[in-house]
C-alpha cells in the first residue's frame, strides 16, 4: 500500500469558485461530454468553425472534386477544424491521426435519381461512438413530401444523442421548387432547434441573414452551396460570420477550387481572423501562386 499523503491545508478561501459559462450560443446547459465534443467542432478561442464537407458522395457519388478523397482532400485536413463525411469515407480513407472534429452523416438512402427527402436513419449511434464522432448530421427536409419522416430522423438522432453526449447537426434541405428567402430559412432553423438539434446548418441569404441567425437559439454555420469565384464565396463566407453564424461548411467552394489548400486558409482566415474578403482574395491568390512555385520545382527535380 502506498503512504497517505497529509491532509491538504490550502483551500484558497480567499478565491470564489468560479463557474464558467460555455462559450457557444445555446449550449451552456449540455452535458459535459457533449460540450466536450462540440469544442472539437468549434474552435474555443473563436467560437466558430471550419468544417470541409466532403459527404456529397452519399447520394451522387464520385462528384468532381471527390473522385480521389485520399488525394485531393487529405491535403486539406490540416486546414479543417472539422471533417463532415460518411463512415465509410472515414473507415476507408482518412487517417486516423486526424485530430480534429469529425461530423458523420447519418442519415440517407435516395440517390439524387430519387426524392432525396425520403430519408432514414443510416448510422447507429454505437457506430458514431466507435468511430469517435464529434457530433452526427441529419437532412431536414422542411416542407419536403417526406417532412415529418425528415423530422422524426431528427428527433429519435436528439433522443439517442442525449443518452450518449452525442450532438446532432441538423442540416436544412431545400428542394428545387422551394423559395431560398430568410422566411423560410427562420421556418426551418427555428424547428431544427426547437425540436432539439445542437447546432444547425442553413443556406446564406442577402436579404435577412442575421434575422434567421439572431431568431436561432443554437449556433448556425453557412452551407457553402453550389461553387462560386472564390472572392464571392469568401464575401459571402464573410457577410454570413458578422451577420451572425457561427462558422462555415464548405465542400465544392474549397475542393473545386483551382487552388484548394490555398481556398481553404483564405476561408480560416475570414472565419478565425475576421479577413474582409478582398483581404482573405489576397491571401488566396498569393498562397496559390507560392503553391504554383512549389509544384514547378517539384516538377523540374523529377
Amino acid at each position: 500500500m502506498p503512504e497517505a499523503d497529509k491532509e491538504g491545508k490550502n483551500y484558497f478561501l480567499d478565491q470564489p469558485v468560479t463557474t464558467e459559462g460555455f462559450f457557444l450560443k445555446g449550449s451552456n446547459s449540455l452535458d459535459w461530454g457533449m460540450k466536450n465534443r462540440l469544442s472539437k467542432i468549434f474552435n474555443p478561442a473563436t467560437g466558430r468553425t471550419v468544417m470541409l464537407a466532403i459527404d456529397h458522395g452519399y447520394f451522387q457519388g464520385p462528384t468532381t472534386g471527390l473522385e480521389r478523397i485520399d488525394v485531393t482532400i487529405v491535403p486539406l485536413m490540416p486546414y479543417a477544424d472539422t471533417l463532415m463525411l460518411t463512415r465509410g469515407i472515414l473507415r476507408t480513407t482518412i487517417p486516423p491521426t486526424y485530430t480534429g472534429g469529425i461530423v458523420i452523416r447519418a442519415s440517407g438512402g435516395p440517390s439524387i435519381l430519387k426524392d432525396l427527402s425520403n430519408e432514414q436513419i443510416a448510422v447507429d449511434m454505437e457506430d458514431a461512438l466507435r468511430l469517435n464522432a464529434a457530433a452526427l448530421a441529419v437532412q431536414v427536409f422542411i416542407g419536403g413530401t417526406f417532412e415529418t419522416q425528415s423530422v422524426h430522423n431528427m428527433t429519435r438522432l436528439v433522443d439517442m444523442g442525449a443518452r450518449f453526449g452525442m450532438p446532432i447537426l441538423a442540416v436544412t434541405a431545400v428542394g428545387k421548387d422551394m423559395v431560398r428567402d430568410a422566411r423560410y430559412f427562420r421556418l426551418a432553423c427555428r424547428i431544427c432547434a426547437e425540436l432539439g438539434a445542437q447546432y444547425v446548418k442553413t443556406y446564406y441569404v442577402e436579404e435577412g441573414f442575421e434575422t434567421v441567425a439572431a431568431s436561432c437559439p443554437v449556433p448556425l454555420v453557412m452551407a457553402g452551396g453550389k461553387k462560386i469565384p472564390e472572392l464571392d464565396a469568401l464575401t459571402m463566407s464573410y457577410r454570413a460570420i458578422q451577420e451572425g453564424a457561427a462558422g462555415v461548411d464548405m465542400g465544392r467552394n474549397i475542393f473545386q477550387s483551382d487552388a484548394p489548400i490555398a481556398m481553404i486558409q483564405a476561408v480560416r482566415g475570414v472565419v478565425h481572423d475576421n479577413l474582409k474578403p478582398k483581404q482573405a482574395y489576397e491571401l488566396f491568390l498569393e498562397l496559390r501562386q507560392a503553391g504554383e512555385k512549389s509544384a514547378k520545382k517539384r516538377s523540374a527535380k523529377k
